[in-house]
């Protein structure tokens, strides 16, 4: 079972994600649809889900039914700085922090942390 589960299409920033998680000692699963990932969310029940609102299939709609369903795990959201409508649609539907996409990258292996049992 993850601790931190993932929605992230960027395979730069999945291999930056993967190693951080390694490092920190934190079960990591990526997933690169929105379905994806509500579907492992509630197969898996994560510590942290994390998720790029910049990936192309669906990440919003995902966060919209994960908070939607009550979903107990706390999300984090990351995206480029200049997207203020996404970041507040995204507080909306139950993101617990949205960020920047340059903050996320800088605190990533402290947010990977929160995750550990």
């Amino acid at each position: 079972m993850p601790d931190v589960l993932a929605l992230v299409d960027d395979l730069f920033f999945v291999s930056k994600l993967s190693e951080t998680a390694r490092q920190v000692g934190v079960v990591l699963q990526v997933v690169n649809t929105g379905d994806a990932l509500v579907a492992a969310a509630a197969a898996n029940a994560p510590r942290l889900v994390i998720v790029d609102l910049n990936a192309r299939q669906g990440a919003l709609a995902a966060v919209e039914k994960l908070g939607a369903s009550g979903n107990a795990q706390p999300m984090i959201a990351f995206l480029s700085h200049v997207q203020v409508d996404l970041a507040e649609r995204a507080r909306a539907a139950g993101c617990r922090q949205v960020m920047p996409r340059s903050k996320f990258t800088a605190e990533l292996a402290q947010i990977l942390s929160q995750a550990k049992a």
